[in-house]
């Protein structure tokens, strides 16, 4: 019998597909330069937007300057929206655990990509509870935003298993005392699951 009872999910390549590749055509065709990508994303403030420092609109103002000034704001907006899509099989898999242990959501993400996958797949109703980044103050792998977890969802950390696509996000969790899968694809995290005795 499994002495996991809790799995928390990241939402970006698990739950959610990201494909940049649309977006990084529109930043190429207003100016944006490309050549750096780090140095971009510390330009717009990427990190500080994703800790709640400040909201979409600012950002997507951020992201507006660092072009040649021709980048009309609602395509903007719908290009950033743009790069997410749903992994239907993901999504099932966690509303599927949610039936029988507690499911929560943690996340770097801001408040605009919250909002949109809110409205579009219902993703605060799925699990027992959510921690975007934007709202905990912190990004992973920052140890701030899983005591926040911890307080805020009564986990016990030798109970709960962490799911990430990134092997740093899930050495901090390690490293608090929960258990961890580095998610690379369904059936991958399935077997992960299995093997610490969930019904995955």
């Amino acid at each position: 019998m499994s002495t996991v009872d809790t799995i928390v999910f990241d939402v970006g390549r698990v739950l959610v597909k990201l494909d940049f590749s649309r977006l990084l055509g529109f930043f190429a065709a207003h100016g944006v330069p490309l050549d750096n990508p780090d140095l971009l994303m510390r330009r717009i403030g990427l990190r500080e937007y994703e800790s709640g420092d400040f909201g979409g609109e600012e950002l997507l103002r951020r992201i507006a300057l660092q072009g040649d000034g021709s980048m009309p704001q609602a395509l903007l907006r719908e290009h950033w929206l743009g790069v997410l899509a749903p992994e239907p099989a993901m999504l099932e898999l966690a509303r599927a655990l949610a039936e029988t242990h507690r499911v929560f959501l943690l996340s770097n993400i801001g408040d605009l990509h919250w909002d949109h996958l809110d409205e579009t797949i219902g993703l605060s109703r799925i699990g027992h509870g959510a921690l975007p980044s934007y709202r905990a103050g912190a990004c992973k792998p920052d140890e701030a935003i899983y005591r926040r977890a911890e307080q805020e969802f009564a986990l016990e950390p030798a109970r709960t298993v962490f799911i990430d696509d990134l092997e740093v996000n899930v050495e901090t969790a390690l490293r608090r005392g929960w258990r961890g899968i580095v998610h690379e694809d369904r059936e991958g995290t399935l077997t992960a699951l299995r093997e610490l005795g969930l019904p995955a």
